[in-house]
């Protein structure tokens, strides 16, 4: 008989020997691949797990209306679980000293380009074969999504990146094609006017993003969320001074061209993530992700730019603070 999969949240990792960054993570999430019935975690309680598997510090991505109103309250010491978010935060305060309390919190907010095509009212199958989904948050028009994203970023000084934003053609046809582009110019065209860094959402559409980038420029900080290019394509990007941040795809057996673009890259440009909790990596695909499974993730970097795990730890800890200064 075969052995029945594991579908629980995977075990706790040895600790690292120096903390760091889950540069890119959905607390907000946290519920969303759980069964029907099973305890959601708190904020605090995914932080100070966290923590102990050294990992101290974590970027909460929003990327869509309730998630960027969720995120900015979260960051603000005064969460909401409103508008369907699925995380506990109740439990965060205003400690910074705590590991519960929000200096171990910055944030990134964006409308998502996948997104960007229902706010701006296409309904078109992409590649992916599915449906559009429309929920009522859609009914918002792009530009003024994108408007309440620019002022959650102005007025909170935690908001430290514009993210995460680019071009996804794997769920969109040419109608929508148009309005990521768009979406995405006005995103990079927010993140330099408030000196913000960039996350770039790039599935399906390497080319598409490194266009509109070439066109308008891109932010100093420019980040490639869980970086899914080809060797050639990390070079180019290193050589603009853009930095890739690897994901749990990077443990996946099969990925031998994803780990040969992170040997392209100087380590000094390299960031890691987990994406929770989404991409959970190997050996734990098809298990919840959180910021506590991280390790694992900064163990194959490790084995993969053949470097002692310490010096790669402290690395990554200055990397994402050069990127997203100081928590």
């Amino acid at each position: 008989m075969a052995k029945q999969r594991e579908r629980g949240w995977p075990p706790d990792p040895e600790p690292l020997p120096v903390p760091v960054v889950d540069n890119h993570t959905h607390l907000d999430a946290i519920g969303d691949v759980l069964p029907e019935g099973e305890p959601v975690p708190s904020v605090a309680e995914h932080l100070a797990r966290a923590a102990a598997a050294g990992v101290d510090r974590v970027v909460q991505v929003g990327c869509d209306l309730p998630a960027a109103r969720w995120t900015d309250a979260l960051l603000r010491g005064a969460p909401s679980a409103e508008h369907g978010v699925t995380a506990r935060p109740e439990v965060v305060t205003g400690d910074d000293h705590m590991l519960g309390g929000v200096g171990r919190l910055l944030g990134a907010v964006a409308i998502h380009p996948n997104e960007a095509v229902l706010h701006g009212g296409v309904r078109e199958v992409g590649p992916d074969g599915l449906e559009p989904d429309p929920q009522p948050r859609h009914d918002v028009p792009l530009d003024d999504a994108i408007a309440e994203i620019a002022a959650i970023a102005r007025s909170n000084d935690r908001v430290r990146a514009i993210g995460e934003t680019g071009m996804d053609l794997f769920r969109t046809g040419a109608r929508g094609e148009a309005v990521q582009r768009e979406a995405f110019r006005a995103h990079v065209a927010l993140a330099k006017e408030l000196g913000l860094a960039l996350q770039i959402h790039d599935r399906d559409a390497h080319a598409e993003v490194l266009d509109v980038l070439a066109r308008d420029g891109a932010p100093e900080r420019t980040v490639f969320h869980c970086y899914s290019g080809d060797a050639a394509m990390a070079r180019f990007c290193a050589e603009q001074g853009w930095y890739l941040s690897f994901a749990g795809p990077v443990t996946f057996r099969a990925n031998d061209e994803l780990r040969a673009a992170l040997r392209a890259v100087p380590l000094g440009q390299v960031l890691v993530e987990t994406d929770a909790p989404y991409l959970t990596p190997h050996p734990y695909r098809g298990r919840p992700n959180a910021p506590y499974v991280l390790p694992t993730t900064v163990r194959t970097v490790a084995d993969v730019v053949g470097l002692p795990l310490v010096d790669v730890c402290a690395r990554l800890a200055a990397t994402s603070v050069a990127v997203y200064g100081a928590w």
